[in-house]
């Protein structure tokens, strides 16, 4: 019998612990969830290339004036070594919140992410930052 749904479970699992971690802004953490050659891609922006740059990146948002969450839409594994995400990302600078669509590709090597590519549209980013600003400015 094929070990392949529980692989696509390890894998499903692996991902969300990454997410889990994000979330609570243990970036070491996520961290030893992914491959040193990692490569983290997102739409039209440059590709961040190695363990360390996502660390330095990372960090920049490290502190109470940011935050990070992810509501988790659909996930799914094709095989062992990849997995698919729908979620809503949000990201949150000061009393400002961003929500905004991400689809994601996680490619797995020897259990770890070694690509993490996430694809969004821009307009619904910037829609999502302009919610995000009335909502805080109205707040006050």
């Amino acid at each position: 019998m094929s070990d392949l749904p529980e692989l696509q479970q390890d894998a499903i699992t692996t991902v969300r612990e990454f997410f889990a971690a994000l979330e609570m802004n243990l970036v070491e953490e996520a961290l030893e969830l992914v491959d040193p050659g990692l490569v983290w891609k997102n739409t039209s922006l440059p590709d961040v290339r190695g363990v360390d740059r996502v660390r330095w990146l990372l960090s920049k948002f490290d502190g109470d004036r940011y935050g990070f969450r992810v509501d988790m839409h659909h996930i799914a594994a094709d095989g062992a070594n990849v997995v698919l995400t729908e979620r809503t990302d949000y990201l949150r600078m000061g009393r400002v919140e961003i929500a905004f669509w991400v689809c994601g590709t996680f490619e797995l090597v020897n259990g770890r992410i070694a690509v993490w590519h996430d694809h969004f549209s821009w307009e619904n980013f910037l829609r999502g930052a302009v919610k995000g600003l009335v909502r805080a400015a109205l707040s006050r």
